[in-house]
């Protein structure tokens, strides 16, 4: 619900005024006092869904939106403020679409000053560099709350359906901004943290769990950041918690951004490839979906005369993010295809080595583990090998076993594997236990 303050020019007091009771408004008059060529100034009640109408009609009366004031309000008690409302309900579903004129000043309001901008995005990108290379879950997502994204994410897609290029261009304008600020500090710092020894594991750092998710993204990644998009628009134009939404929408850019400073501070090229890929397709998708949500919601521009260049502007930009999306994601359905094996293969493998476990000529065998070993080629990674790990309490290896495994996992899969078998021997002495591990050669 809305309350309306427009101050009328002079000369047009009647042509407002017939505007506003054509529709059957109810509204307040009073003089206009400050002697700028403004006669009067009238103020009225309308419901979200009347609003962007009536300034439409309003502005047909030459009446500039410059000197329209629009307030949120808590309620109306008025007869004639409910006729208006069912006037406006289509049909009975009292919707709470933001109107065209809100929802430019919304973004504009979500998109902070230029410095700002890029010393919140500095801290954000501080914040998820530390959070990625402590493994910290709960450090990234604070990365992601403090990170100012929403209104530019959503900026450009408003500016394209509603006519207002200087909108749409700063949208753009920001969000590339905003990604290279964070790939840039995440370089920097990534380097600094490199120089200190503070690389995790001191083996490889694309191993740490929150950068290896990034670092190979699968076509579900593209999910997030569509849906980001879709939520952003909604929360704008239904009231919805804008808060969460930005944290959405910065889930999709901001660590993504910041594993590819990493990786390249690393000199891991290949995943910082597979990274910066994620972060320009979660930017397509996020455009991509706030635009179509916004075109399907029925926001246009504001005179007839301007929806034929919109529409074509629209379709325009839509066929641009699509076509973007479209290639990109070509290898994210290999990388995807290549996780599907490799779970298919792990699945087959320990199927293959729990059948041979479970004969009782290996009741020694405490518990065993397959994992598989993937080369280090990112984006798109291929086995390696299959690691068998075995815990008993017999002494060394047993090469009958070895082979038992092998030819069970031969049978299983469809491709030749290289299989690493290792025994981690178990010798229990009162309270205590030693163990010693005892590689057996690949075989395969």
């Amino acid at each position: 619900m809305r309350y309306l303050e427009i101050t009328i020019p002079e000369g047009r007091r009647d042509a407002v005024l017939g505007v506003l009771d054509d529709a059957g408004i109810n509204y307040v008059m009073s003089d206009e006092t400050s002697n700028e060529n403004y006669s009067d100034v009238v103020r009225f009640p309308l419901p979200n869904r009347a609003v962007e109408p009536i300034l439409d009609k309003l502005a047909a009366a030459d009446i500039p939106e410059s000197r329209v004031i629009i307030i949120n309000a808590e309620t109306v008690i008025s007869e004639e403020f409910g006729a208006v409302r069912e006037q406006y309900s289509q049909g009975g579903a009292k919707g709470e679409r933001t109107s065209r004129q809100v929802l430019r000043a919304k973004a504009d309001e979500f998109t902070p000053s230029l410095s700002i901008y890029v010393i919140m995005l500095l801290i954000s990108a501080a914040v998820a560099t530390a959070g990625l290379l402590g493994d910290s879950p709960a450090v990234v997502v604070g990365s992601m709350v403090i990170a100012p994204l929403l209104g530019p994410a959503l900026a450009a897609s408003i500016g394209i359906v509603t006519g207002d290029d200087e909108l749409r261009r700063e949208g753009f304008q920001y969000q590339i901004l905003g990604v290279a600020v964070v790939i840039g500090a995440s370089i920097g710092l990534g380097l600094l943290a490199r120089l200190a020894g503070l690389e995790p594991g001191g083996v490889d750092i694309v191993l740490v769990a929150e950068l290896e998710e990034r670092v190979s993204p699968t076509l579900f990644s593209v999910l997030v950041a569509l849906g980001a998009g879709v939520a952003g628009i909604l929360s704008l134009t239904r009231g919805f918690s804008e808060a969460i939404v930005g944290v959405m929408i910065a889930a999709a850019l901001i660590p993504p951004s910041a594993a590819v400073g990493i990786t390249a501070a690393w000199g891991e090229y290949g995943a910082a490839l597979g990274a910066f890929m994620l972060v320009i397709i979660n930017l397509l998708s996020i455009n991509a979906a706030a635009l179509v949500t916004l075109w399907i919601a029925g926001y246009r521009p504001q005179g007839l005369f301007d929806v034929s260049p919109t529409r074509r502007s629209t379709y325009t930009y839509a066929t641009i993010f699509g076509v973007g999306l479209l290639l990109l994601s070509v290898p994210l359905v290999g990388i995807t295809l290549n996780e599907f094996e490799t779970t298919q293969l792990e699945a087959s493998a320990e199927g293959a080595v729990a059948g041979v476990i479970s004969g009782p000529a290996y009741d020694a065998v405490i518990e065993y583990e397959v994992e598989i070993i993937r080369e280090d080629g990112y984006p798109i990674r291929s086995v390696d090998r299959v690691v068998v790990t075995i815990r008993g309490l017999d002494p060394g290896p047993d090469a009958e076993l070895t082979d038992r495994i092998y030819e069970s996992m031969a049978a299983e899969l469809d491709e030749p594997v290289l299989v690493e078998v290792q025994y981690i021997v178990a010798e229990e002495r009162g309270q205590r236990s030693t163990e010693e591990v005892i590689p057996e050669p690949p075989t395969g």
